[in-house]
């Protein structure tokens, strides 16, 4: 009879006091039995290492703060197991998680990777946490099931190849970042298939705030990525950077522009209200998801929440693209 493979649990965490005891409960809970518990701690001040120990974990402290990305790798060279399942500290997952990511790499041998996604029921029920982590959802449930990319907060990988790939790059991602997507894009260019299973859901504790979710958001997320995508010169078409993202972003772009010239020119409002009929258009598929989750009350500033996010995000891309094409003719003067 062939024996269940042992699933390494890494959970990085940093001040996660807060959530790691409904962490550990929900995991407690699993239908899958072989599975060992590694808790990685990045100089926590609060009590995350003695909730950690007293729930069985083996914990390991890093000597200085490093991030999540060295957190991981560290928890992944003391993995006994074949498989790494990575999990945010911040993040319950469902008993059959474990067991579903297990039955995921069995009935796809050719698989090395995958990842699910938070589920449609935030635990937070501030309006930023509901349409943060709602937008989060609906994208990874619209996206292919072939991914180019990685997500670390439910994620597992094999671990000859995570080690093959050499792991996150903790060197150049310090922070919590975009870690993972680069990681997902090295092991596409190696050859290996990434699996997005839209079933393996998990809940999302975390709570966000305008000014936390722009901070993230831009500086931990649009910033780094555009620069990956500068860099590598691929412009993916997956997740937050579908086509249909992309035109939104740049009709919420010209809105923008065209608003002080509407002041001159009235009859530019007409267009302005075009190109906001077209955003809605394009994104319905989205606006009625959130409406039949959420209601035409909630929807309202989620439609101005999305404009936002659209505009932040077009903005950040063309003016990474600037610097980056700047700092271009600045090499090619020098050499």
């Amino acid at each position: 009879m062939k024996m269940d493979p042992l699933v390494s649990i890494i959970i990085p965490v940093y001040n996660g006091a807060s959530y790691l005891e409904r962490s550990f409960a929900a995991i407690r809970e699993s239908t899958y039995s072989s599975y060992e518990i590694i808790v990685v701690d990045d100089c926590s001040t609060d009590k995350s290492l003695e909730i950690s120990r007293k729930n069985g974990a083996k914990v390991f402290q890093m000597p200085h703060q490093t991030g999540p990305g060295a957190a991981r790798n560290f928890g992944a060279q003391n993995a006994q197991g074949d498989i790494l399942f990575f999990v945010d500290s911040d993040v319950l997952i469902r008993r059959d998680t474990v067991e579903r990511v297990v039955n995921d790499f069995r009935t796809n041998p050719d698989i090395v990777a995958l990842f699910g996604s938070y589920d449609q029921e935030p635990a937070e029920k501030n309006f930023i946490s509901q349409y943060k982590n709602l937008l989060h959802h609906f994208v990874h449930q619209q996206s292919s099931i072939e991914a180019v990319t990685f997500w670390a907060a439910c994620g597992a990988i094999r671990k000859d190849v995570f080690r093959a790939a050499e792991g996150f790059n903790e060197n150049k991602y310090n922070r919590p970042c975009i870690e993972d997507i680069e990681l997902g894009h090295r092991i596409k260019r190696l050859g290996y298939r990434i699996l997005l299973d839209k079933d393996l859901q998990v809940k999302h504790l975390k709570g966000w705030s305008l000014k936390t979710l722009l901070k993230t958001d831009i500086f931990y997320r649009a910033v780094p990525w555009t620069m990956l995508i500068l860099e590598s010169k691929e412009m993916p078409n997956e997740l937050n950077l579908q086509t249909s993202q992309k035109i939104s972003a740049g009709l919420v772009g010209l809105i923008i522009l065209m608003l002080p010239l509407s002041y001159l020119q009235p009859v530019l409002i007409y267009l302005i209200l075009f190109l906001l009929f077209a955003v809605f258009v394009i994104n319905r598929k989205f606006f009625i998801f959130l409406l039949q989750r959420k209601g035409f009350i909630f929807l309202i500033p989620a439609f101005a929440m999305h404009l936002l996010y659209y505009s932040y995000s077009g903005f950040t891309f063309v003016f990474c693209w600037a610097l980056h094409k700047i700092r271009g003719k600045i090499r090619q003067a020098s050499c």
